[in-house]
């Protein structure tokens, strides 16, 4: 049998296979090497710290506090805290796969830091979702958008969603626990100690509702809405940009890349205990399909955002806004402390003269 150690790597959610599948018979002394994928994965983890931070921290201060509050507005911010919240809890995950899956960081972090990312997957999933359905309804049914498309709606369910992403992300802040064996501790999914069973359903039920609330269920809701679209725009002929459908096309496969192989691999998971060759598949897959769904992070404000000419108009124009602020105030600073040095200077001669 595979050493307990062998069989704990992370994932998305930090989850390692249920160690009542293994034993801890052999040599549990060796610690596993982090390979390749290992850090390849923690490179695009690395990268999508790095470009999502900034990236969503920008969408957060102009979308939040520059521009005017609108209902497209306050689904981009809520799609931009709900991945800002994510990374930055981030540099946790890094720290965890660069020691070897050795997680130093207490139980209450375990669960915080699977429960934060639970929360962004459907959180996101379900603010693209929404994204989707306005769209639809904004440009094909213009009338009913502009009876219902309200702030205070759009703040309503907002605040469902939020609560509902709370709500599917809750299983893993209860479940989330840590093991120690010879000074290695690992965060994992506890579903049950002591009855394999019970493990084995809780496991299978929480990665299907995944799998069918937090992927398929949004994935055809976004098709659907953006294929009509796409053909009632051509049979109405209404007018839509070119980057508005470039958009389109962006939003559906970014979503197919970065989320498809992570749930694949994640319904592979449930097979593990049934075959040795698919758990080194998904020792080697499981890794880069997490560092995929990481990078969508840092993906939607490029994609949902910055490639909107609107978006860059706004953003170039606070940008010159707030350095020609910056410059007035540098050049305000720079007049007084000249006036200061003159006036010192004037009063230098004064008394020199008098004396």
């Amino acid at each position: 049998m595979e050493d307990l150690e062998e069989t704990l790597f992370g994932e998305f959610e930090n989850y390692s296979y249920p160690t009542e599948y293994y034993s801890v018979e052999s040599d549990s002394e060796e610690k596993v090497p982090l390979g390749v994928v290992h850090w390849v994965s923690l490179v695009l983890y690395c990268l999508a710290f790095v470009l999502g931070i900034p990236g969503n921290a920008i969408v957060i201060w102009f979308v939040g506090f520059k521009w005017k509050k609108t209902v497209t507005t306050l689904w981009f911010l809520n799609l931009a805290i709900a991945d800002f919240i994510f990374l930055l809890f981030l540099p946790l995950y890094i720290s965890y796969v660069a020691m070897n899956f050795h997680w130093p960081f207490g139980t209450w972090l375990c669960k915080a830091n699977s429960f934060i990312a639970q929360l962004n997957m459907f959180a996101s999933v379900f603010f693209l979702t929404v994204i989707s359905l306005d769209r639809y309804i904004q440009l094909i049914h213009p009338f009913i958008s502009h009876r219902h498309r309200t702030i205070r709606k759009a703040l309503i369910v907002i605040a469902l969603i939020w609560f509902l992403a709370s709500v599917m992300g809750g299983p893993y802040l209860y479940f989330r626990d840590t093991v120690e064996l010879n000074n290695h501790t690992t965060c994992y999914n506890n579903f049950h100690e002591h009855d394999p069973d019970l493990s084995l359903m809780r496991h299978h039920v929480l990665t299907w509702v995944k799998f069918i609330i937090g992927y398929l269920s949004p994935l055809l809701t976004m098709s659907i809405c953006y294929l009509c679209l796409i053909f009632q725009v051509k049979k109405r002929s209404i007018l839509v940009s070119n980057k508005y459908s470039l958009t389109i096309l962006a939003v559906v496969l970014a979503f197919l890349i970065c989320w498809t192989p992570y749930h694949l691999f994640s319904i592979g998971e449930l097979m593990i205990h049934h075959s040795n060759y698919l758990h080194q598949v998904l020792r080697a897959g499981m890794p880069l399909s997490t560092a995929l769904a990481f990078l969508n992070s840092c993906l939607n404000p490029i994609l949902y955002v910055l490639i909107s000419k609107k978006f860059q108009a706004r953003f170039h124009a606070s940008v010159a806004e707030i350095l020609k602020y910056t410059l007035w105030e540098v050049s305000c600073s720079g007049t007084v402390g000249e006036q200061l040095r003159s006036s010192e200077t004037k009063n230098l001669s004064l008394l020199e003269t008098a004396q």
